[in-house]
């Protein structure tokens, strides 16, 4: 009985590559923990300094309507927290170096080979330092600049709380794209807690100098 050929066929599978789903599975295999020690710096940093500095403004401005005087502690609170920021985190990090380096130690991993590679992944506090100050700065000089051009009182506090409010939905923004979180979630903690903190400041201190304390 003869076999005709081409009653047989051998299915020969198709490689069919999708962009969008090699670009999802890049997203969803990336590790944003790699980002946490130096994203954790510059947004504790930014946001420490935008929502102290402007508090402090907020305080001054309930109890004298001089913009000089805003300004200057304005001034006094970013100089003063940047310092804060970067011995806090050098101090912090450098302990964090320390226990990592005496565990290694106390694992007998610190070989030759091995060396080199781990003191890479292990933290800087130096460059933890000067995140921290500088994203500091860059939060505390929001307000400066909103209340340096506005001349009436009223209207300065105003434009001190709008524009550190913008500016919180930007930092709050930042922070969710970079380490993958909610969007709308991130946004509304940081404005919520931005703007108790200028009113907790605002209230309290006027109430203390209305007081005559």
């Amino acid at each position: 009985m003869a076999i005709n050929q081409n009653d047989f066929s051998v299915p020969i599978p198709q490689e069919q590559s999708d962009p969008k789903q090699c670009q999802l599975s890049s997203e969803d295999n990336f590790d944003y923990s790699q980002r946490g020690q130096w994203l954790r710096a510059a947004v504790l940093g930014a946001n420490d300094g935008l929502v102290s500095v402007a508090s402090l403004m907020m305080g001054v401005g309930a109890v004298k309507q001089d913009a000089k005087a805003m300004i200057l502690s304005g001034f006094a609170g970013l100089v003063a927290g940047a310092c804060s920021m970067a011995i806090g985190e050098f101090v912090s990090v450098y302990s964090q170096l320390d226990v990592e380096v005496a565990q290694m130690k106390r694992e007998n991993r610190m070989v030759e080979k091995q060396e080199e590679k781990e003191t890479e992944q292990l933290p800087n506090p130096m460059q933890a330092a000067l995140a921290s100050a500088l994203a500091f700065c860059v939060g505390a000089i929001v307000p400066l600049l909103a209340a340096s051009f506005i001349g009436d009182h009223k209207v300065r506090l105003g434009v001190v709380v709008a524009a550190v409010s913008l500016t919180l939905v930007i930092f709050g923004w930042i922070g969710s794209v970079l380490g993958g979180t909610p969007v709308v979630k991130s946004c509304v903690r940081v404005v919520l807690g931005g703007l108790m903190a200028m009113a907790i400041t605002f209230g309290l201190t006027k109430l203390i100098g209305t007081s005559g304390l």
